[in-house]
Parts: structure tokens; C-alpha cells; sequence
């Protein structure tokens, strides 16, 4: 049996995740419940727009590491939108949001294992690269 590339498994696990309507809502109060400072960046967001962001961002995340050009542009922009000069996102938010997204997303991708927790380190951590090079 032939072995699935890390973006097939992180997409099916993506999938499998935001079909409950309870993952974004999950993941918001993990993420915003770990920091202060967090809670206060998102204190004027509209949470339900943000939930089909995320959604975005994560299938977008899995087209970048395939080097669609699209995908890279899109990264590219979301780098700016939240580099130093606009939304300020600091470097070490992205830990916390990517181990509170892996620690929400392993509750509720039912076929959950070490091979998906991979994918989901692999591409998300790539792309935090990414945007870390150019806070």
C-alpha cells in the first residue's frame, strides 16, 4: 500500500476536523485561553469570520508546501498582514498557536496518530518559517 505525501494527511485531517462544527470554537478558547497578550490581540476580531480564515489558511498552508504559486503568494501576504509594521504577531505566538491548534485538532480528527500529528508539525511548521522570516 502506497504511502500518503504529509499534505493528503494533513488535508484529510483538516477535513475530518472543521466537520465538527465544535473544532474552531474549540481551538479559539484553547488558543485565546493560553496568553493574555493573546486574548487582547483578538479582543475586536469577529470570531465566526475568523473560524473560515482559519479554515482557509490550514488547506492554503498544505498548497504551500507543494510550491503552488498561489499558495506562496497568499503566505506571502499573510506574512505582511501580520509582520511588525501591522497586526504585530510575535514570533513565539506561533508555538503556542500551533500546539493549541495540534492539541485541539488531535481531539477531533478521530483517525489521529503519529503519522497525522507529523503532517500537521511538518507544513504548519514550514509556513510558520515562513512568516517568522519575515515578521
Amino acid at each position: 500500500m502506497e504511502e500518503m505525501a504529509p499534505r493528503d494527511v494533513l488535508l484529510q485531517s483538516i477535513r475530518r476536523c472543521i466537520a465538527s462544527e465544535e473544532f474552531m470554537p474549540a481551538f479559539y478558547e484553547r488558543f485565546l485561553g493560553a496568553s493574555e497578550e493573546i486574548r487582547k490581540k483578538f479582543r475586536s476580531t469577529d470570531l465566526q469570520r475568523q473560524h473560515q480564515m482559519l479554515a482557509r489558511s490550514l488547506e492554503l498552508c498544505a498548497a504551500a508546501t507543494m510550491g503552488e504559486p498561489a499558495a506562496l503568494a497568499e503566505i506571502r501576504e499573510r506574512a505582511t498582514t501580520h509582520d511588525r509594521d501591522h497586526l504585530n504577531i510575535e514570533p513565539h505566538f506561533y508555538d503556542i498557536w500551533l500546539e493549541t491548534l495540534i492539541a485541539t485538532a488531535c481531539e477531533f480528527d478521530r483517525e489521529w496518530n503519529d503519522t497525522v500529528e507529523q503532517a500537521w508539525r511538518r507544513i504548519l511548521g514550514y509556513v510558520i518559517q515562513r512568516m517568522i522570516r519575515q515578521y
